[in-house]
């Protein structure tokens, strides 16, 4: 029996027909960094604050310094700091063969320097994440982010929450011996992939697959040339804003749509068409479709789930 839950649309969401590509999202690498050691212990949650531009903020740590501002985004691919972090913070970098990094657009820039970052912590200085991790270092971030966390990276080898409506993060065990049982109006599905990146993609009930990007102020993002959603309103209404690699990107919300992700059947999804963007743009779900949720990332066990949060 299928799980139907409206959604209601936030303040940000019902701004008519424009939603600005802003903010950390949008981000993509061409490889993937090394894996990240155990922790002696687990960190314990954290919590961030939701900032419509620039995404879920959280308070960082790096290497006993801060706090610098880190931006969630599941949908980056790894971690990544900025220049000025790397100053202010002294941290070690090396070379590495040439990553490009860019967004929806399609524009790309390129980095070959690596930040190693022996301890990295969220929300209070003591509470730290596996140690040892890296981070590609680009020029260029939005004001007021010092970085972005892919926390699929950051919390390894653990799983993960994301608690939107209790903006919280933190971790889970994802051992194959813990069974899981399906939450109450909700679903878990497969965590699917896309290409080599471990970026976590769902497939929808009409067969797309959708990437779940914390680092998007979208609904249900897809490109104009994949769009069958025709909005009544002719009248063109677009904010163009820059992503990583500096490209333009317009978005325009028609009317709410319908989809399902397993059992879980979502009405009322706040829904974006975005022009200009590149050609292979995945279907994205945004913070606007993920709102409601508790989503728990298992990466081992290659499963999501969301299930609605209890305050």
């Amino acid at each position: 029996m299928r799980v139907v839950l409206s959604i209601v649309l936030s303040a940000l969401a019902a701004i008519p027909w424009a939603v600005p590509v802003s903010g950390a999202a949008h981000f993509f690498a061409a490889k993937r960094l090394g894996q990240v050691p155990r922790a002696a212990s687990a960190p314990q949650p954290a919590h961030f604050r939701i900032d419509e531009d620039r995404g879920l903020l959280i308070s960082a740590w790096v290497n006993g310094r801060g706090p610098y501002f880190f931006a969630i985004d599941t949908g980056a691919g790894l971690n990544v700091v900025s220049e000025r972090l790397v100053n202010a913070a002294g941290l070690r970098t090396t070379q590495t063969r040439p990553t490009l990094v860019g967004g929806l657009s399609g524009v790309t820039t390129s980095s070959n320097r690596e930040a190693a970052i022996d301890t990295l912590a969220l929300g209070y200085q003591n509470n730290r994440l596996p140690p040892r991790q890296s981070a590609l270092v680009v020029s260029y971030l939005p004001e007021g982010i010092d970085g972005i966390l892919d926390p699929t990276v950051a919390f390894a080898p653990y799983g993960y929450s994301i608690d939107m409506p209790n903006t919280q993060i933190g971790p889970l065990n994802d051992s194959l011996e813990v069974s899981l049982s399906s939450p109450v109006d909700g679903a878990t599905v497969e965590w699917l992939r896309s290409g080599d990146s471990d970026r976590p993609f769902v497939k929808l009930g009409d067969g797309r697959l959708a990437l779940i990007d914390t680092g998007s102020r979208f609904g249900l993002a897809v490109s104009d040339r994949q769009a069958i959603i025709v909005s009544r309103d002719r009248t063109r209404r677009t904010v163009p804003s820059l992503d990583l690699g500096g490209g333009n990107i317009n978005a325009r919300r028609v009317e709410p749509t319908t989809i399902s992700i397993g059992e879980l059947v979502l009405r009322g999804i706040p829904t974006d068409i975005i022009s200009g963007g590149a050609a292979d743009a995945p279907v994205i779900l945004g913070r606007d479709a993920l709102y409601p949720f508790k989503i728990s990332f298992y990466p081992r066990r290659r499963l999501i789930e969301f299930a609605p949060s209890e305050r």
